[in-house]
């Protein structure tokens, strides 16, 4: 069955496809929510009088800016950088940046436009935005990536503040790049301001668990999805993909609340390990060395390497895309339902088609959408701002205590809210209505702005 918009939504999407051209991704998500509204208007018609979906749809800012570097051979590169300010009806800019040579702007907007939702759903006083740059950290030595993050920052600088923006990390922007942006963004302002970002350094203003917040939130919303249906992650069969920093820290707590990860992949094929991934040794290779997942049959010889393999053909009770948008489509989708998967975990952003969603949804299965499933990032970062807004530093396990309360709130939120518009068990319509009636009240409170 293919969704339909309610009749006067539908001309608000045409207008989006027609004000912004070419931004596949953007209509995407655009169109993914906006397919949950029609029972919203019917309860709300005060949002239709003030337009609240064609102001939502519409960013406050879009910055494009040139980020020109030099190589470590004289060499002189021209990149684009990008900062797209979404909405701020709940508190300051709030979203990461991507540094990946995918990256333009549909894709910087398509990112903003869930962070707005994903950001009202936590409960904090954040609002959604989005940046980054089409350069590629990969193969760039550490005084490249220094001599890019400060040409980039010198433009971004005026543009973000504790109060303002605060942009974080996202794929291709780790503590290292953190670091290069915050030293800069110091020398020019002559402030030390660490609520200008989040994502730092434990010694200089960063929070415990924030690294691994994204993939421990994604374990917790899945836990919680089980929960509510009478079973739990304990002794289920699990696939997670990507190996980067949401996929290490999802496997290791999936595996603390009992469940075995048996495959985890990068853009070179997926690694098998019937036995149960290594989490050790997969950080070695990631997180320290910067190697490729296939050198994991180093260690051990009993697991298989499938070069450009489909991960999502490997059987599991449990699947967690947490590389990228749109990597499982609709016949993936099938795979895994026929496979027996049971649940879906969002750690990435869109990472399924939306013929992918409606193979989910008609299943039956437990489906957590990014937006709601993959929240612990941004929840983790928002209280990274309050510690440096009082000059404090929590705990490790205080803090995670908060980001498992956190995701427990989100997913009660999404599920009671899908229940009340009609679709019990349907976390997409519940995280997309939850998150908008949120940024709705603000913005009609505020006024016409």
């Amino acid at each position: 069955m293919t969704p339909t918009f309610d009749e006067k939504i539908e001309p608000i999407y045409q207008e989006v496809l027609s004000r912004n051209p070419g931004e596949t991704e953007f209509h995407q998500a655009v169109r993914e929510v906006l397919e949950s509204f029609g029972p919203v208007m019917v309860k709300h018609p005060e949002f239709r009088d003030q337009r609240i979906i064609e102001r939502i749809c519409e960013p406050e800012r879009q910055i494009i800016f040139r980020v020109p570097w030099q190589d470590d051979n004289g060499q002189i590169h021209i990149n684009r950088g990008f900062r797209v300010e979404f909405n701020s009806a709940l508190g300051p800019y709030k979203g990461g940046l991507r540094f990946h040579p995918s990256v333009y702007l549909g894709i910087i907007k398509f990112l903003g436009f869930e962070q707005i939702f994903k950001n009202a759903l936590t409960g904090l006083p954040i609002g959604g935005g989005k940046g980054g740059s089409d350069f590629d950290p990969k193969g760039k030595s550490d005084a490249e990536i220094m001599r890019f993050c400060q040409s980039f920052m010198t433009e971004l600088a005026r543009h973000i503040g504790e109060h303002t923006d605060v942009p974080a990390g996202d794929i291709g922007v780790g503590g290292r790049e953190i670091g290069y942006l915050f030293g800069q963004y110091k020398r020019i302002t002559n402030r030390w301001e660490a609520g200008v970002l989040t994502g730092k350094g434990l010694d200089w203003g960063g929070s415990l668990v924030r690294t691994e917040a994204t993939g421990y939130g994604a374990a917790f919303f899945v836990e919680e999805m089980l929960k509510v249906r009478g079973d739990s992650l304990e002794g289920k069969t699990c696939v997670v993909s990507g190996s980067g920093n949401v996929a290490i820290y999802t496997i290791e707590k999936i595996h603390q609340l009992g469940g075995k990860v048996v495959a985890c992949s990068d853009s070179g094929g997926y690694i098998y390990d019937e036995a149960g991934l290594d989490l050790e040794i997969i950080q070695q290779l990631k997180e320290i060395e910067r190697r490729r997942i296939k050198d994991y049959l180093n260690y051990r010889k009993d697991a298989k390497y499938v070069e450009k393999g489909n991960i999502w053909e490997v059987p599991c009770q449990v699947a967690m895309p947490s590389a990228t948008q749109n990597e499982i489509n609709g016949k993936d989708a099938t795979m895994l339902v026929k496979n027996g998967c049971i649940a879906v975990g969002e750690g990435a952003n869109m990472p399924t088609t939306p013929e992918g969603v409606r193979v989910f949804l008609e299943a039956g299965i437990a489906y957590g959408p990014g937006k709601a499933a993959n929240a612990g990032g941004v929840a983790t970062s928002a209280l990274e701002m309050q510690q440096n807004a009082c000059r404090d530093s929590w705990t490790f396990e205080y803090t995670e205590e908060r980001l498992q309360q956190i995701m427990c709130n989100i997913h009660q939120l999404c599920y009671e809210t899908a229940d009340e518009f009609g679709t019990p068990g349907n976390y997409v319509n519940g995280a997309n209505i939850a998150g908008f009636i949120k940024v709705a009240k603000s913005m009609s409170a505020l006024g016409l702005i």
